[in-house]
């Protein structure tokens, strides 16, 4: 199998790339930063925009069999890459025929009525917004095989393995276990057409996604 990750030379990226290889993936590591990614005989760096057209963006996925979107601008582009750069990378990839996509969000993104809940949202209104839009597109005007993995506040801390689904309030994610998880849904029929809520918990990655 080959997945093309979108955002793979960022932190989350660099992970979920690795632990790909180790369950012996291909990967197609794009990058607005290829040179940021290590390449070797299973990770092929490639240099890629999401704010172009995605009618551009097909060539490229032509050897994918699943795509990942874990990209993001931090805030400083957050129309043209969070929200219409990944509505774009899925019209690619129905015109690619390429049907898995799997998408990197927000706790509670598709959720707007949580939003004034989460002690965070004042300081990320436009960020939830912009993974509200991209997420709901994904779930209402795709035919994509999708997942989305909405994850709590990421630390750096060292991943446990351990997971909660779908946790009654925010919390925390480790780096590391967020990109385990998203590389166990690669091709995981029960988190298919699913939006999965992830903190911190006490369930092994594998066993809670079995459940989801």
């Amino acid at each position: 199998m080959r997945a093309f990750i979108a955002g793979a030379s960022g932190r989350i990226g660099k992970l979920l790339t690795a632990d790909l290889v180790k369950r012996g993936v291909s990967v197609i590591a794009a990058s607005r930063h290829p040179e940021a990614v290590s390449a070797s005989d299973k990770v092929f760096p490639l240099e890629f925009d999401l704010r172009a057209p995605a009618k551009t963006m097909v060539y490229p996925l032509k050897n994918a069999d699943a795509v990942y979107y874990v990209a993001g601008s931090r805030g400083k582009d957050l129309l043209q890459v969070d929200a219409f750069g990944a509505v774009s990378l899925m019209k690619a990839c129905e015109l690619a025929g390429i049907k898995r996509f799997i998408m990197l969000s927000s706790f509670d993104a598709t959720q707007p009525e949580t939003w004034q809940d989460n002690p965070a949202f004042a300081s990320l209104t436009d960020y939830y917004i912009a993974k509200f839009f991209a997420d709901e597109w994904l779930i209402q005007n795709t035919n994509l095989t999708y997942t989305i993995i909405q994850a709590s506040y990421l630390t750096d801390s060292k991943g446990s393995g351990l997971i909660q689904i779908n946790p009654p309030a925010v919390g925390e994610n480790t780096l590391e276990d967020v990109a385990c998880v998203l590389a166990e849904c690669l091709d995981m029929p029960t988190t298919y057409h699913k939006v999965i809520n992830i903190c911190q918990g006490q369930t092994p990655i594998e066993e809670a996604l079995l459940m989801a």
